[in-house]
């Protein structure tokens, strides 16, 4: 546990080599990327977090920013004793706070992927039906919403199609701090800013991934903002949600991030 400004948060650490620091989805834990791990920790130790509320890490109960994450980010860092800049791996949240490292850290940053990242914030409808929601779940618990979660996440169906990624999804999702899981919400879903104004800034070869059948994230439009990113590229892999790359198709994510690793100078610094 590494006490940073959003309280305790659980890291672990994997593998060997220069650093990789990997930040999963909102709903989810770090428990999702374990099908890149084995791989992904033969060519970097591999620094994997989980978010505040998600997890070992309880979170906090109030709003925190994308900014705060990122602080708490380079925060972990320093309590680990890294000083090189690391790769950045995030998962649609770990993605938007990734954007936010990579502009506000850029030497701390060699490499940005984020995989089902939306760079744009909700629309005010999808914003009304998210907040009841979150609402709820703060009254509920996460029970009554685990399948609402498989479908976002995993891939509407997926429950039927991919059971053991639907039962990774339901689970995670039931793990954590309930009360620091509602400020998750309230904070990096409800309050999420518009990230495309930062991405021209970026000054790190970027990889934006997306799930091929993600009916939640506008594939057009993720496209047009990977290429506003001076060294960006955008690719579609397979899967139905934000997290479905990680669990139905590790092997296709870990070629096109250990590619990308390779073609930008094998570790060496960024241009």
């Amino acid at each position: 546990m590494v006490e940073t400004n959003l309280g305790p948060i659980q890291v672990r650490r994997s593998g060997a080599g220069k650093p990789a620091l990997l930040w999963h989805s909102l709903f989810v834990d770090s428990s999702t990327f374990e099908g890149v791990v084995e791989d992904l920790s033969k060519e970097r130790e591999l620094i994997l977090l989980d978010g505040p509320g998600h997890g070992g890490s309880p979170g906090l109960r109030r709003l925190y920013s994308l900014q705060d994450c990122a602080k708490a980010a380079a925060e972990v860092l320093d309590a680990l004793d890294v000083s090189a800049p690391v790769d950045w791996v995030g998962n649609a949240w770990g993605g938007h706070v990734g954007i936010v490292f990579a502009d506000s850290f850029p030497s701390r940053c060699r490499t940005l992927t984020t995989i089902g990242t939306p760079p744009y914030p909700l629309s005010k409808a999808e914003r009304r039906r998210s907040a009841l929601l979150v609402y709820l779940f703060r009254v509920l618990g996460p029970g009554p919403f685990s399948s609402m979660v498989v479908d976002a996440l995993g891939g509407k169906g997926s429950a039927k199609t991919e059971p053991a990624a639907a039962a990774a999804i339901t689970e995670s999702f039931r793990r954590g701090d309930k009360m620091g899981k509602y400020w998750s919400m309230q904070s990096v879903m409800l309050h999420r800013p518009d990230l495309r104004p930062v991405l021209p800034r970026l000054q790190v070869p970027a990889l934006m991934l997306a799930s091929r059948n993600d009916a939640l994230l506008d594939m057009a439009e993720a496209d047009r903002a990977a290429r506003t990113i001076p060294h960006g590229r955008f690719i579609q892999v397979a899967g139905g949600g934000h997290v479905a790359p990680l669990l139905v198709a590790p092997a296709e994510v870990t070629r096109h991030i250990l590619a990308f690793w390779s073609e930008t100078g094998s570790g060496d610094a960024a241009p």
